[in-house]
């Protein structure tokens, strides 16, 4: 783990992949991962752990299967979701979208349960970042 202040700007700015995070720091059991999105990701659920977003630029879109129906969460920049524990969602990025996500480390971004994953989106549990430290060591994209 960095003992250094790290910029945002300069973590998004180390790589071009689309919905595929970089891990940026931990904290406890928690990866902090900054991710470039832009169209659509995939239907998915995540058992065990809720999914926290931060959008830093751009709008996310997050379709929800709920108990109640289907609905779809808008995020303008600077706004913050959590979607629960089993809900299946899939996000959708109209625009160029820089997210931070908060999630246990070793979460993978698909889920336990999707749909078929496109070739577009990266199923992984975060990549280094060029430079950065993390537990277990430095990061190397």
């Amino acid at each position: 783990m960095s003992s250094e202040p790290i910029s945002l700007d300069t973590a998004l700015a180390s790589f071009t992949e689309r919905w595929s995070p970089r891990i940026v720091t931990a904290v406890n059991d928690y990866d902090v991962r900054v991710a470039k999105v832009e169209g659509e990701h995939v239907w998915h659920a995540h058992d065990h752990t809720d999914e926290f977003f931060l959008v830093v630029d751009g709008e996310l879109h997050i379709h929800l299967r709920e108990p109640a129906g289907e609905r779809t969460v808008v995020l303008p920049k600077g706004s913050v979701f959590t979607v629960p524990r089993g809900t299946e969602h899939k996000p959708y990025a109209p625009v160029p979208t820089a997210l931070l996500l908060l999630e246990p480390t070793g979460t993978l971004t698909v889920g336990d349960r999707h749909d078929a994953v496109p070739a577009h989106v990266d199923a992984t549990t975060g990549h280094a970042l060029n430079g950065l430290s993390v537990p277990g060591g430095t990061l190397d994209a």
